[in-house]
This record gives structure tokens, C-alpha cells and sequence, in this order.
């Protein structure tokens, strides 16, 4: 892990509504880096004893698209969790923020494409937020409670 470019930064604030928790890391945009994304953030909500499944495989889709649409030969990603409440945010930065994601029905035998398609069916909530030139942020957030049937888009735009 020493020769992946990374930092991890580790907080927890108490709030009148209980515990905030975050970590934040940054990656090689690599594909490399994007497993080691999934992992370290597996192994951060398990710490915090929050379901991590479904985030797990949020953060591979967001890692693996960073690490491939997102890439910039040098600059790297990074990987935001919080949760504040009960709601888990996912946030994942990369440096090509002229190439917005674009949510599409994937193809029955195209290998790739179905990133986003998953994380709109597994998240209850996603989008896009404009960093500062050349970033951007595709974010994610799961209830942490029991959520009603998913079957819409919950696409958001920029902001979030």
C-alpha cells in the first residue's frame, strides 16, 4: 500500500443528534487505487458498525469510474464518507471535470457501462456538484433505515 498514493484523514465530532463520523482519502487513479477505495471504506464503515454492503459496492462504482473516466495521467481521487445521522454520504473526486457521468440503460453485452445504472439502484439518492476548476464530485447517499421499494431514479444535479 505504501507506493499507492494516499491520505487519510480521520474525524468524529459529536453533535446534539449524536455522532458524526468521516474519513476522506486519496487515491491513485488507478484500478489499483479503486480497490483499494472499496476496501478502506468497507473496512472504515465496519469500524463504525454500519451496514456496508450496499456502500461497499457504491464506492466501487464511483472508485472504478473516477479511475477510468475521471483519470488524468498524475492526479489522483479522492473518497469521502460521512455519516451524519442516518444517512451515509459517498463522495468520490476526480480532477476531469469537463466529463460530466451520464446515467444510461446499459446494453446486454457491452462489458462496461452499468456503474452508474448500479449506483442509481442501490443509492437512494445521487448526483453531481461542481468543484472548483478542474474537479468534480459524484456523490451518493444511502438511509441507513429501512428505505421504501427503490425503483426510480433519484438523480440529482449539481449541488447536493
Amino acid at each position: 500500500m505504501s507506493h499507492v498514493n494516499q491520505k487519510i484523514a480521520l474525524t468524529g465530532t459529536m453533535r446534539p443528534d449524536g455522532q458524526v463520523r468521516h474519513v476522506s482519502m486519496l487515491l491513485s487513479s488507478t484500478a489499483r487505487g479503486a480497490r483499494l477505495a472499496r476496501l478502506l471504506a468497507v473496512d472504515a464503515l465496519r469500524s463504525w458498525e454500519v451496514p456496508y454492503e450496499t456502500a461497499g459496492q457504491v464506492v466501487a462504482e464511483l472508485a472504478a469510474n473516477a479511475a477510468t473516466h475521471g483519470r488524468v495521467p498524475g492526479r489522483s481521487f479522492r473518497l469521502t464518507l460521512y455519516v451524519v445521522g442516518t444517512t451515509l454520504r459517498i463522495e468520490v473526486t476526480d480532477t476531469r471535470g469537463d466529463r460530466r457521468p451520464v446515467l444510461r440503460e446499459p446494453g446486454g453485452i457491452e462489458e462496461s457501462g452499468r456503474g452508474l445504472f448500479l449506483v442509481d439502484a442501490l443509492a437512494d439518492r445521487w448526483g453531481v456538484a461542481e468543484g472548483r476548476h478542474p474537479r468534480k464530485t459524484v456523490w451518493a447517499e444511502i438511509d441507513l433505515t429501512t428505505s421504501p421499494e427503490r425503483g426510480t431514479s433519484r438523480f440529482g444535479d449539481v449541488g447536493g
